[in-house]
């Protein structure tokens, strides 16, 4: 007797499975969940083979008297950078002593910490940044997204040993299709083949974004529960982020029956988006070590950027072949506007961009076809839909029975459209028609979900078979890709620009200004399109400047930020208008800490178009930059810049340093002297002259009177420093550290990072960095401070001699650990202040006033 029943499948069953509550993890793993006093409230049956603890008395004790100093203070460290959404790792951990060393993942879960730790297994050693950089530098190499998807599966195999590697797109309805694959010798090939998008359950697609990476070493094995057991005190535990967190049953299922052991997963993100999967199966139980599963985690995120990368710069070669239709679409209807009623012309002119069979215009009540299409009253009424279900974009439906059901009719015809409207009220369209295409889609199985009678009842059934079934689609078109809405939109902003240019009387006027106000909306979407044009152009030729990837990053951000700040000036009164060149210096300034105060600006107040205003964004900051790293604000010497503008000629810009070091012109050329050299005479048709002096560089820049707007009613700018228009002052009650010397004994780079950003927020002027005990100590006989901050650990020592030190000196300090109080002080009079790791800034500055009010008294 079968089990399977007649009930029609509820396909939101598998939506509404708690895949992150299950309150297991897999046996691999253990897994203690702890409250923000290091009490422990959740731990997994195993935890005993892993810490010598059984779980019934570790629950309700502190996990940190359990554990080794050293992976106390460690843990603590990755606290400290740990965010909210994220997670941190430890490798080769000796966690408790006597028992092997583990890899740790570490993550909060709201107000608890979750620490997860597997044995590390003896591995190779392997540099996973070096490893990734090869990796990616070998798809950067691949001369299409074929080649790139499939060299993509090839590296993942090599490097996690699994049977098969799979690519998996998904389209615009959640179907999934391989497009890439690898596999070992004698394993099936899934290339080509479809899955529905229910085999992946709406969570499991949220989760994906969330946790980019999923490992399942062995669907056999049993799983261990979290103790205590779920009941009305004790709720699921949240395991969104855990590495070890047990498979739903129902996909467990559907691994077995289709003959997988273990499985990888990383999600590909395009633009925030779950774009697809890289999908790893093998036919065996499989581990590979956390370290190697890192590095394969890194390299996914690394093929997800360059894959947007690619696909960006595609839709941007796009976006020119468009703008030129839309421009000899212009130039054509304006000497005969007949055209815009001439379907058979239309379809000559779009169809190397857009491939279509038909196509039919709606202008004024009235239709004309020509090819392929509905009928005429099919495409009146489909007018009529789009306009109630599409106002003012762009709609595109590769099955048209959907949108219009008599259309079913006439789909070996027109199966699908794309629509352009152009106008607004009444609302005429320009629709293309594309004829039914008889499609067979090969599924990895029957897409059809089966019910069956369980134990509670009737529940989903995975598929028992993943040979290949073929389904035969009828009614349905090829669908219009990204680039054709793209282009379409194109078309769309070149017709309403010409039927503007040719309305007339009142009523027409009416109509024109409303498309106008669609049409400035179209070119605001045109200038923006051309920043993202100039963002790319930037990351490639500050790509092949950079001496490496810090280099890369600190220089393509500056100037990408110059840009961004540029834009804030001439969208800050919610329009596109003019904006005052002083607010650039202003801006670019008050980004360098060390140039405040040191540049003066004379002249009027010059206002520049916003074009010319993005152009000198970046020359400003290439001024600015260079002059902070090499130049007078690099030393002790300053800066005056001199605003002249001549009357219906332009405005003349003159930069000046003084005091700096000797200047030596240049002896190669980078894209930054390109910057400075050829923008403004390229893009505003103005001069630029650069002068290396020896006793500095000075430049003279002049843009042309069409860019520049000098406001009579404005009084004339005084020499004064454009640091003045920074941000406010912090009160001085939270500046405990004004003006203060401080030195900072930190072994952990990135704490030490975001401490020292945190003193020099409470008034610090200068913070030297001490990495090791004996450099600290040079630095203290070297001069003096006003304050002093001290890691307790550095390195294999403690700080406890040099505080000795520099309260002999009365210099007051504080101290910072990882570790509890009554280890960190286990051996001090306990006058000390002492702050425990990870600490806020509020935390922090409490601390230091304490320390300085009982210095004081």
């Amino acid at each position: 007797m079968s089990d399977h029943i007649s009930i029609p499948p509820d396909l939101t069953d598998c939506d509404r499975e708690p895949i992150t509550r299950l309150d297991r993890i897999q046996s691999f793993a253990f897994l203690v969940a702890m409250a923000n006093d290091w009490t422990v409230v959740r731990a997994s049956g195993n935890v005993k083979s892993f810490l010598k603890t059984p779980p019934a008395k570790l629950l309700g004790s502190r996990f940190d008297v359990w554990i080794t100093q050293t992976a106390l203070h460690d843990i603590r460290n990755r606290m400290a950078i740990l965010g909210s959404t994220g997670s941190e790792r430890l490798f080769d951990v000796k966690l408790v002593q006597g028992m092997p060393s583990v890899d740790l993942s570490i993550h909060f879960q709201g107000d608890l910490l979750i620490i997860e730790g597997e044995r590390s297994q003896n591995v190779e050693q392997m540099e996973a940044a070096s490893m990734v950089r090869a990796m990616a530098a070998r798809l950067i190499k691949a001369p299409t997204l074929e080649k790139f998807h499939t060299d993509a599966a090839r590296q993942v195999l090599a490097i996690t040993g699994f049977d098969r590697i799979m690519i998996y797109r998904f389209d615009k309805d959640g179907n999934g299709a391989v497009i890439g694959e690898s596999t070992r010798a004698g394993v099936e090939s899934f290339l080509g083949l479809h899955y529905p998008a229910s085999d992946i359950p709406q969570q499991a697609r949220a989760l994906y974004l969330l946790n980019p990476f999923r490992i399942i070493a062995d669907v056999q094995a049993p799983t261990v529960a979290l103790l205590p057991a779920v009941d009305v005190v004790t709720r699921p535990l949240d395991l969104s982020l855990a590495v070890s967190r047990a498979v739903s049953p129902v996909h467990i299922e559907y691994l077995r029956n289709m003959g997988v052991s273990a499985s990888l997963s990383i999600s590909i993100v395009v633009e925030e988006k779950l774009w697809g999967l890289i999908a790893c199966h093998a036919n065996s139980p499989r581990l590979p070590s956390f370290v190697m599963r890192s590095a394969t985690e890194l390299f996914g995120a690394m093929y997800s950027m360059m894959l947007e990368s690619r696909l960006r710069r595609g839709a941007g070669e796009d976006e020119q072949k468009a703008r030129a239709l839309a421009d000899r679409l212009i130039t054509m209807i304006a000497a005969d506007e007949s055209l815009m009623e001439n379907a058979l012309w239309l379809h000559d002119m779009t169809r190397d961009m857009i491939d279509c069979d038909g196509v039919a215009i709606y202008r004024g009540g009235t239709t004309f076809l020509h090819g392929a299409t509905p009928t005429e009253q099919q495409v009146v009424a489909l007018a009529h839909h789009l306009n109630a279900a599409s106002p003012s974009r762009v709609f595109v439906s590769h099955h048209l029975a959907a949108v219009h059901p008599p259309c079913a009719e006439t789909a070996d015809r027109a199966a699908g459209m794309l629509s352009i409207p152009i106008s607004r009220v009444p609302r005429d369209y320009i629709l293309l028609f594309r004829r039914q295409r008889l499609d067979e889609i090969r599924w990895g199985g029957d897409p059809a979900k089966a019910m069956e009678q369980g134990e509670e009842g009737p529940r989903m059934a995975p598929r028992k078979s993943f040979a290949a079934f073929t389904e035969l689609v009828r009614g349905h078109a090829e669908p219009f890709s990204e680039r054709e809405q793209r282009i379409g939109e194109a078309i769309r902003q070149a017709l309403i620009e010409v039927i503007l240019r040719y309305s007339d009387g009142a009523h027409e006027e009416r109509n024109r200004a409303s498309e106008r106000q669609e049409l400035l909306i179209a070119e605001l979407n045109h200038r923006v399109r051309n920043i993202l044009a100039l963002i790319r152009s930037l990351i490639t030729k500050t790509g092949q400047d950079a001496a490496d990837i810090a280099d890369y990053v600190e220089s393509l951000g500056g100037r990408v930020q110059a840009l961004a700040r540029a834009h804030d000036r001439i969208t800050r009164q919610n329009c596109w208008g003019p904006a005052p060149l002083a607010g650039l210096f202003e801006d670019e300034i008050a980004a360098h800490d060390s140039a405040k105060g040191r540049l003066a600006l004379v002249g009027p107040n010059v206002m520049l178009q916003p074009q010319a205003i993005a152009t000198m964004a970046l020359v400003v900051h290439e001024l600015v930059t260079n002059s902070c790293k090499h130049g007078a604000l690099s030393a002790a010497g300053r800066v005056e810049v001199t605003l002249d503008p001549v009357d219906g000629e332009g405005v003349y810009i003159r930069w000046r340093e003084i005091g700096g070091p000797a200047v030596v012109a240049p002896t190669r050329r980078g894209f930054g002297s390109v910057i400075l050299e050829r923008t403004i005479p390229f893009d505003l048709q103005g001069t630029a002259k650069l002068r290396y002096l020896l006793a500095g560089l000075e430049a003279e820049f002049f843009i042309p009177h069409q860019h520049v707007l000098v406001t009579s009613e404005s009084p004339a700018m005084e020499v004064r420093s454009v640091a003045n228009g920074a941000s406010l002052p912090m009160p001085a009650y939270d500046m405990p550290l004004r003006g203060a010397h401080v030195l900072l004994v930190e072994d952990n780079m990135l704490i030490a990072l975001e401490t020292e950003d945190m003193l020099r927020e409470m008034g610090a002027v200068d913070v030297l960095l001490a990495s090791t005990i004996t450099e600290a100590e040079r630095l203290i006989a070297d001069q003096r401070f006003n304050f002093a901050m001290l890691d307790i650990n550095v390195g294999r020592g403690t700080s406890f001699d040099l505080a000795t030190q520099l309260r002999a000196m009365g210099t007051p300090f504080i101290f910072a650990t990882g570790y509890g109080d009554e280890l960190a002080l286990e051996r001090r009079n306990g006058v000390e202040v002492l702050i425990q790791k990870p600490y806020e800034r509020d935390h922090l500055a409490r601390a230091i006033q304490q320390v300085l009010q009982n210095a004081g008294a």
